[in-house]
């Protein structure tokens, strides 16, 4: 997958820089930006090639903000990735876990790793902006017994050492990012589409477009809704489903849906991350 220069939301080290790497390898230019609006804006305004944006996470659920921004911006998922979140105690020289008094993370990392504070009832929670920001602020400022709880990357690119590892509650938690262009390929190869429509108002009218998929034996892997603004009690819905955008029984669904619909727009045909 070609991606010279890729943008993402939150400073260097972060996750989502991770999810980069791992999708396409060491061989990009990075851009981290300061929110997931700047990162669409990233591309759009040509300043990357691609962004990548965590769009759910399977223990906090969907990431709402970027779902929106897929509809208000005309890009293209062009991949996927899955990484899994392993949650690293970060520190300078000095601090040790006998000395530890405070850790700084964002507070969904702080929530994940709640067994550890349970543990260490003694070590004070203090909420940060961002996982890779508590690194970078605690190698500017060095406060003395503090740590940082944030990815191995983090620990790497600010020369911080990792104390403990694996300090989430829960193993089993991932982080679905897409990786988004302003264009998209002539011929996708992928095996999943993702696509966002709005119903008519009428009786049964998602039932109908949920039909399409079902008549054809087309398995439905996501969906989401989001209010649709200036609408009240309307939505729009995302839908991820298995299949490519050029064979013949997804090409007759989403004309089918068409019909059926008050819109409809394909984000994208890619290939499925491995779970």
């Amino acid at each position: 997958m070609v991606a010279s220069s890729v943008a993402f939301q939150g400073e260097r080290g972060s996750f989502s820089e991770e999810a980069a790497y791992k999708l396409l390898g060491r061989r990009i230019r990075i851009r981290p930006c300061e929110t997931f609006a700047a990162t669409f804006e990233s591309v759009t305004s040509r300043q990357t090639r691609c962004c990548l944006v965590p769009i759910e996470n399977t223990l906090a659920g969907s990431v709402y903000e970027n779902y929106d921004l897929l509809l208000s911006n005309d890009l293209h998922i062009i991949g996927e990735v899955n990484l899994r979140i392993v949650h690293n105690l970060v520190a300078f020289p000095g601090t040790t876990l006998k000395n530890l008094r405070q850790v700084y993370s964002h507070p969904v990392a702080l929530a994940q790793c709640n067994r550890f504070f349970v543990r260490h009832p003694k070590i004070e929670k203090i909420a940060f902006y961002d996982t890779a920001g508590s690194v970078k602020m605690l190698s500017e400022r060095r406060i003395p017994g503090a740590a940082a709880i944030a990815s191995h990357i983090a620990a790497t690119v600010y020369g911080a050492r990792v104390l403990q590892t694996h300090l989430e509650d829960h193993h089993e938690n991932y982080t679905r990012f897409l990786l988004l262009s302003k264009t998209q390929p002539a011929r996708p190869k992928g095996n999943k589409v993702s696509i966002v429509f709005s119903t008519r108002n009428v009786p049964g009218a998602l039932y109908k477009c949920l039909s399409v998929f079902a008549l054809r034996d087309i398995d439905l892997t996501k969906m989401e809704s989001r209010p649709l603004r200036g609408r009240p009690w309307e939505y729009f819905f995302y839908l991820d489903f298995i299949g490519n955008i050029k064979e013949a029984r997804c090409q007759k669904a989403l004309a089918h849906l068409e019909e059926v619909t008050h819109f409809l727009r394909v984000l994208g045909c890619y290939q499925s991350a491995e779970r």
